[in-house]
């Protein structure tokens, strides 16, 4: 059975839904990469891990739906997503739409995330 990154990524978005951060950490490699405008780059499962801990701490009721998850490569697939959330310091609603470019290794696990907001 060959590698789905499409099916890879819908995975990892629910594990995210989820809020299920062993999970989510499992998915990156240990050198992973992840690229955002909100966030800028990060390095690293530690630092992306910590990244998605605090957002959530901030965010801690984001409701996401994907209109989109494509194969690109044998090893990437792009989502187009649109989240709503709450921040819990100051009350006022966050709504994002973008879309993602998810690049996995050979081994299944995420070596890149590169978000562009619309």
């Amino acid at each position: 059975m060959s590698f789905d990154p499409a099916a890879a990524t819908e995975r990892f978005h629910a594990a995210i839904d989820q809020l299920d951060f062993a999970v989510i950490e499992d998915f990156f490699a240990d050198d992973a990469t992840y690229a955002s405008g909100k966030v800028g780059g990060l390095k690293g499962r530690p630092d992306i891990m910590a990244a998605f801990r605090r957002y959530f701490v901030e965010y801690p009721d984001q409701v996401a739906e994907n209109s989109l998850i494509e194969t690109l490569s044998p090893l990437s697939a792009r989502a187009v997503w649109s989240l709503r959330a709450t921040s819990s310091s100051t009350g006022e609603p966050l709504i994002r739409r973008g879309e993602e470019t998810v690049t996995f290794n050979d081994q299944g696990k995420i070596v890149s995330v590169d978000v562009t907001d619309f």
